[in-house]
């Protein structure tokens, strides 16, 4: 088993809280974590249709399973529990009482702060960072493998090849997820959808031009993203609030939080087709950017990710707003370093009035380095990301 580095937060906070609960999409590991961190809990999983039913008929005698401590496995299957693990938790006051895990977001995580608020530590767990790949195998491959390969765990625990797990993986996301999730008749039409958001990954977020090119309302395409983000397949950054230029751009970017799905989707199916791919910088950067995400979410913290656009053409790919600290980052596939690179740093520099100090090159070369406009990290150095944290 490749050791999760949200691993030691998770048992602190145990120790703390009586209820913990950890969400993330299908696949992320949910599961395999949680049994190797608490072996002496028992164990539910409430897609089982007779042990759900056994929740729903009598809830007290089913979290009474486990002398130990219970793990309920897909939680949001039955919301009903909550206000029933409320109760015993108040009465019994023991820590690491119930851990819940489940894949849709706001399922589970609107009934858990309903329900649970101050009893409760909440953790995501997205698939592998790069750190832990590193850490487990002492070794990162070419920065092309992990964007053809992603990062969730079956690819890597079981060997298998990505386009045949990824073809398996959109066929049960779409059958079970987005049916329990949709009152959707042409499921053809979502994986269409979903193949359309991967053409724009990296880019800003046109819920118009969507809905024109699948004959649909704005609505549903509306509707259709927040499913997307409320099952962990994509995620948005905000444009970046405090207003340096009054003529800003205003809508979300669009990114995956699995640049190997991604890469599924575009229909990329040999990691040589990335070589002159015309989507490969912007799926460099939703990998640099998804990675940095799952540190944030590793060490128990909300990442405050923005990106800064004006009208004119100026651009910040990821702006990471830390103690009211921004640092400013240009994310490049090149590994060759030009001066032209540091353009939009050297511009936001000047209007925002931040240090160079608190501007980051990160690039597909070798060698990091100091200059005068920024930091020059090469990509690898994500596997040790805390200083831009500080």
């Amino acid at each position: 088993m490749i050791k999760r580095e949200i691993s030691d937060k998770i048992l602190e906070l145990s120790e703390k809280f009586p209820v913990i609960s950890i969400i993330g999409p299908r696949q992320s590991g949910k599961t395999t974590l949680v049994k190797a961190l608490f072996p002496d809990k028992h164990y539910v999983n409430l897609e089982e249709p007779d042990t759900r039913l056994f929740a729903i008929q009598d809830p007290r005698a089913f979290l009474s399973q486990g002398p130990k401590g219970l793990i309920i496995d897909e939680a949001q299957r039955v919301p009903e529990l909550f206000s029933y693990i409320q109760s015993m938790v108040d009465r019994q006051k023991r820590s690491g009482q119930f851990i819940l895990t489940g894949s849709q977001h706001f399922l589970l995580h609107e009934k858990v702060s309903q329900s649970l608020a101050g009893r409760v530590a909440l953790f995501k767990l997205l698939p592998f960072s790069l750190k832990e790949l590193f850490l487990h195998f002492n070794q990162l491959t070419p920065f092309g493998d992990y964007l053809f390969k992603g990062f969730y765990p079956p690819i890597y625990d079981r060997q298998l090849r990505p386009t045949d797990w990824y073809s398996a993986y959109v066929s049960t996301y779409v059958e079970r997820d987005v049916r329990q999730l949709l009152n959707i008749k042409d499921l053809d039409q979502f994986t269409l959808f979903l193949k359309l958001c991967a053409g724009r990954i990296g880019q800003l977020l046109n819920y118009n031009s969507l809905a024109n090119e699948l004959g649909i309302a704005v609505n549903t395409v509306k509707g259709w993203i927040s499913v997307l983000k409320a099952s962990f397949v994509v995620f948005t950054l905000m444009p970046y609030y405090k207003s340096y230029n009054k003529r800003l751009v205003k809508s979300q970017k669009l990114y995956f939080y699995d640049v190997g799905l991604a890469s599924y989707l575009l229909g990329i199916r040999d990691k040589s087709h990335l070589q002159n791919h015309f989507l490969r910088g912007e799926l460099f950067e939703n990998l640099v950017i998804a990675d940095l995400i799952k540190f944030a979410y590793n060490n128990g913290f909300e990442p405050n990710f923005y990106f800064w656009r004006d009208q004119t053409g100026h651009e910040i790919d990821l702006l990471i707003d830390t103690n009211g600290r921004q640092r400013a980052f240009e994310i490049k596939t090149s590994s060759t370093i030009s001066t032209a690179f540091f353009k939009n740093l050297t511009f936001w520099q000047k209007i925002s009035g931040n240090s160079p100090e608190d501007s980051v090159l990160i690039y597909t070369g070798e060698s990091a380095q100091k200059r005068s406009q920024a930091h020059v990290l090469p990509w690898h150095r994500l596997i040790n990301p805390s200083f831009l944290f500080e």
